[in-house]
């Protein structure tokens, strides 16, 4: 049983901190975008893109976490209870990409993104460089996301 409490841990892990990092980064954005729209509200569709983007690691984790669950037979009824300390590790250490990127990634994607914000008050036009900043920050996140996936289905 300990080895399937390690995999799950990796599960909730991968969901619980890049969600984490997804809620600051969102939140940051949020406060700053609803700080320009009291005063610009016409560029509300603009500043949620930028809003929503550090929310994407918190749903790469969940996306990790239904794989290992599908893999350990969580949702198909047939768990894989008796799985050895060594493959509950494997699947730990699979999701610790995510995991722990997930979380940085988020939180300095929603730096980026307030940036962005702040451009974008200053000169509406300019929200599509904001963008193109922000989403290389998600380079990183989608790397690990990738690399979390390939060491999952080779467990």
């Amino acid at each position: 049983m300990t080895g399937f409490i390690l995999a799950l841990l990796g599960a909730a892990g991968a969901t619980i901190f890049a969600g984490i990092g997804s809620i600051l980064g969102v939140q940051m954005c949020g406060k700053a975008a609803a700080g320009v729209t009291s005063e610009q509200p016409e560029l509300f569709g603009k500043l949620l893109v930028l809003q929503i983007l550090p929310g994407t690691q918190g749903l790469y984790g969940f996306l990790v976490t239904i794989i290992v669950m599908v893999k350990v037979g969580l949702l198909s009824g047939s768990p894989l209870t008796s799985m050895s300390v060594g493959t509950g590790l494997a699947y730990l250490g699979a999701c610790l990409p995510i995991m722990i990127n997930g979380l940085i990634s988020a939180i300095f994607q929603g730096r980026v993104a307030v940036s962005g914000i702040m451009m974008t008050a200053k000169q509406p036009d300019a929200s599509g460089k904001g963008i193109t900043m922000a989403v290389l920050v998600e380079t990183y996140a989608i790397l690990s996301l990738i690399i979390s996936i390939l060491l999952i289905t080779n467990i």
